[in-house]
């Protein structure tokens, strides 16, 4: 360590104005990049949860609008729904559709 020290007493100042700047660009560039990756950590959260809440809100929409369908299904049929989310499933739908060709 004392002969860095030596060194930098005996250097020549141009080259030690040139390194002193060479310092400060690198803790510059090292501020830039710890910013450029933290916005970049921001911004992939907000992605996922604005994906999060287009997806939700989307299946929430496509629930509450068929609900309704699987209600009418039952004061139809007399049966409850067998599919997910209280509708019916394919099969009861076939059920519907040859009760309904049957009754024509």
């Amino acid at each position: 360590m004392c002969v860095h020290l030596l060194y930098w007493e005996h250097m020549d100042p141009e080259i030690a104005r040139q390194l002193e700047e060479i310092r400060e660009v690198t803790h510059e560039n090292n501020r830039m990049l710890r910013s450029i990756h933290r916005d970049l950590f921001i911004d992939m959260f907000g992605k996922y949860i604005l994906w999060a809440l287009f997806i939700l809100g989307s299946v929430y929409w496509i629930v509450s609008y068929l609900a309704p369908l699987g209600k009418d299904y039952s004061m139809t049929t007399g049966q409850s729904p067998s599919g997910p989310f209280g509708l019916p499933s394919s099969a009861d739908i076939q059920k519907l559709i040859n009760s309904y060709k049957a009754g024509q």
